[in-house]
């Protein structure tokens, strides 16, 4: 039990795992950590953020003092603007990482088929062993970026969803009274 505790012994396993996955799995494992990075910095931003930005917008809301007027009204939808723009940011960027990761997946099971299809033609044979770390490289790619991106998927949407609820919570507190 204290070896699976040690840094070292992680930092040994993390790189042989990633020589067995190849290049690729490098690529997916810092898509991965970006995606994580963004998803954890909107968690971030409505816990210690969006709370300031509400009531500045609510503040700045009821100091405009006709609120039946057109003006009023567009002055309205400026300050909600702002506030989605703000809420929104990096939520595409999420979803678009979520969506690459099996791709890049993908990527690596073509790269790991070559190397197979490339022993085969240097050994003139199917040899089983010779073609190993090619299969490797095939799956273990594959099966991180399926990981990646299932682990992503569903904050994604969370994080979509927890945006569009604050926005239209705020948009329902800045009606008209």
């Amino acid at each position: 039990m204290g070896d699976f505790l040690n840094p070292a012994t992680a930092i040994s396993g993390l790189q042989a795992f990633l020589e067995t996955g190849g290049d690729v799995l490098v690529a997916i494992m810092v898509a991965t950590f970006i995606m994580w990075a963004f998803i954890l910095e909107r968690f971030a931003y409505w816990r210690l953020s969006f709370p300031v930005d509400r009531r500045r917008a609510i503040a700045e809301w009821r100091g405009v003092p006709d609120k039946f007027s057109r003006p009023s009204h567009w002055r309205r939808e400026k300050i909600i603007s702002e506030v989605r723009q703000r809420a929104e940011q990096n939520v595409e960027l999420i979803k678009t990482l979520v969506a690459i990761a099996p791709l890049l997946g993908l990527l690596g099971t073509v790269t790991g088929m070559v190397a197979v299809f490339d022993v085969m033609a240097a050994t003139g044979s199917s040899s089983a062993r010779g073609m190993s770390a090619g299969v490797s490289k095939a799956t273990i790619p594959t099966m991180a970026g399926m990981v990646s991106a299932l682990s992503g998927l569903f904050l994604s949407n969370l994080v979509e969803r927890a945006a569009k609820n604050n926005i239209n919570r705020l948009a329902d507190d800045m009606q008209i009274e």
